[in-house]
Parts: C-alpha cells; sequence; structure tokens
C-alpha cells in the first residue's frame, strides 16, 4: 500500500456497521444512526441461527428497502460453512443476496467465495470473521482469488497488529468494537459441538436455548448444557448464559473461568487507535438482541464515530455498562488482555 492510500485510509470517517436479528430490530438501527446493518437468513446458512430470528427473503428486501430511503446499507451473513454434499442451500442463498439489492454478501467458506464470484461477479464480497483471516498473506490471497472488498478481522488483534496488516493489504477492514467476545477460532468451537450435537460453524448455534437449564439450590444458582454444569453462582451473583467458553471451573485446585470471563468486549475508547491503524468500519456484536439494546447501543456509538470523525471525543461506559454481559467489560486482544 502507498503512503498516500494509507492516509487515505486513517482520513476516511468509520463505518458503523450493526447487527439486525430481525426486521424491527434493522429499522431500530437504522433510526439510531447505523451506517450499515448486518443480518442473516432463517437458515443454517446464518451462524446466528435461533428460534425467533433472521429474515426471509421478502423480509430481507422489505428491510433494504427500509436502509436505502435513509441512506444505509445492509449486509447479509451467510457465514457458516456448508455441509459436504449438501451445498444447494447455501449456493440458492447467495442467489438470492445477490437479486435483493444488499450492498454486500458475507461468506467464509472457500467453496461459496468461488461460487459467487464464479456466478454473480458483481456481487460484492466481504470475508466473515469466521474464516479467522488473521495476517495479510492470507487476506491478500482472498483478495485476488476471489475478489473480496473487505475483511471482518478476527478478535485476537492488537491494534498495532491491525496496523500492520493494514498496511500490506489493499482492501477495507472491519473490527469488532462491543458485544459478545467469542474467545475461540472465531465460532468454529468444538466445545459447543461436543457437549451440544450442534456446530456453530455448520448449524449456526453455539449453546442452543434447547440444551440451556438453570436450577436454583437455595444458596446458589447452577447453569448446565446438555446436562453438563457449567457454571455455579452464589446467591445474588448475576448468572450469564452457559457457554463453554466461559465457564467456571476447577484447574489444578483453583477454581475460575479457565478460558474466558463471562464478559462483553468495549472498545470504545480505541476508537481513535483504530481510525488511526486503517480500520474500515467498526462492527457491533449482538443480532439475539432486542429493540431497546439497539437503540441505545447504536445511538451511542453513533455519537462517538462522529465525535472521533471531528477529533473529539465522547466517553461511553456510563452509558454502556448496564448493556454489557455481567454489567462488565474487557478491551479483548486489542490491548492483550484476551487469554
Amino acid at each position: 500500500m502507498t503512503s498516500q492510500q494509507e492516509t487515505n485510509k486513517t482520513m476516511t470517517p468509520m463505518e458503523l456497521v450493526c447487527p439486525a436479528g430481525t426486521p424491527a430490530a434493522l429499522r431500530t438501527a437504522v433510526d439510531a444512526g447505523a451506517d450499515t446493518v448486518y443480518c442473516g437468513f432463517r437458515n443454517e446458512t446464518n451462524a446466528r441461527n435461533f428460534p425467533g430470528l433472521n429474515f426471509s427473503l421478502k423480509e430481507l428486501k422489505g428491510g433494504i428497502q427500509y436502509a436505502a430511503d435513509k441512506n444505509s446499507n445492509v449486509l447479509v451473513a451467510i457465514n457458516t460453512f456448508a455441509q459436504a454434499g449438501k451445498t444447494d442451500l447455501w449456493k440458492r442463498s447467495i442467489d438470492d443476496v445477490a437479486q435483493s439489492g444488499a450492498h454486500a454478501v458475507i461468506l467464509a467458506d472457500l467453496g461459496m467465495l468461488d461460487y459467487a464470484a464464479q456466478n454473480h461477479p458483481d456481487l460484492r464480497l466481504h470475508l466473515s470473521v469466521q474464516a479467522a483471516a488473521a495476517n495479510a498473506d492470507m487476506i491478500n490471497y482472498y483478495a485476488s482469488e476471489f475478489g473480496i472488498k473487505r475483511v471482518v478481522l478476527p478478535r485476537v488483534l492488537t491494534v498495532q497488529e491491525i496496523s500492520a496488516i493494514n498496511s500490506e493489504i489493499d482492501i477495507e477492514t472491519e473490527v469488532f468494537i462491543f458485544g459478545g467476545l467469542c474467545v475461540m477460532a472465531e465460532g468454529r468451537c468444538a466445545l459447543s459441538s461436543y457437549c451440544t450435537g450442534k456446530s456453530p460453524n455448520m448449524n449456526g448455534v453455539c449453546s442452543p436455548p434447547g440444551s440451556v437449564s438453570y436450577e436454583d439450590h437455595g444458596d446458589h444458582l447452577e447453569s448446565s448444557l446438555s446436562g453438563i454444569t457449567i457454571n455455579q453462582y452464589p446467591k445474588g451473583e448475576a448468572a450469564a448464559y452457559p457457554t463453554l467458553c466461559k465457564g467456571r471451573f476447577e484447574s489444578e485446585g483453583v477454581s475460575g473461568y479457565v478460558f474466558e470471563d463471562p464478559v462483553s468486549l468495549n472498545a470504545a475508547h480505541l476508537l481513535p487507535a483504530l481510525q488511526k491503524a486503517g480500520v474500515t468500519a467498526l462492527k457491533i456484536e449482538g443480532r439475539q438482541r432486542g429493540k431497546a439494546y439497539m437503540a441505545q447501543v447504536v445511538k451511542s456509538f453513533r455519537q462517538a464515530v462522529d465525535a472521533v470523525a471531528t477529533g473529539s471525543n465522547v466517553q461511553l461506559e456510563e452509558l454502556l455498562a448496564p448493556l454489557t454481559e455481567g454489567q462488565k467489560s474487557t478491551k479483548g486482544s486489542y490491548q492483550k488482555t484476551w487469554r
């Protein structure tokens, strides 16, 4: 990348990319100031394949029109990996996105990237975080082979590492700034698959609700996943959703969180540094979240992103603290606090 290209990247206002699990959430995010909204179909092509969420093709088209009327874009995540010998659903979904008017499709599967590039050359392709492309060589490969225009970077990189990647690539980068923190290989989690029989990267479900249970023992609350105890909370302690990677276990006689605490990512105060690192877009996680959550988070980050663009700053910690998991947050790997 030339020095002029790098300068242009750091000067361009960052795009605010927000989640939408339902048509109502899409409208809420757009009204609250989202530049772009991402969503998925109501099937296994979507890594948030939960009951009551997601879009039919008709609903997607309606959401795209609503967003367009307010100068916002819609991205569609087809971000699971197609099952061997059963790729028709993924291909049909890509075909649907191509004729829907969506701004881009977010893909992870190599075969589906190839299908989209070959059959829909005018369809803008974004590389999903599920592809776990964490270095410039990987990203440049996807760009040269499939023509991707943007990569969603894994949540395992520091700001300095993101800056170094941006100096070696000529496509856009998108990073997570708020919401649930996946600490494994971005959805390719063998723990949930082993415990529940449902794969995050193929079926689109991590710790599916049907496998979750809570039992009150009086002095403590116990959370389980498919009958496996994930955590025990003393009376009065906030209970997190039971995902294995954020469970509390005993290891070498010490009880604690072996992989990661059940807290949310909040990189709000790093926005100026991410702008300087050449980041194109800032992504909020949370397609399972309701309208009230979406409205407050998107409005808050809208103010912050606009402030960064003018060289000022907005403090979001107090505004966002009630919306984080366990009312706690982490900067994650941005400052090497991720384990």
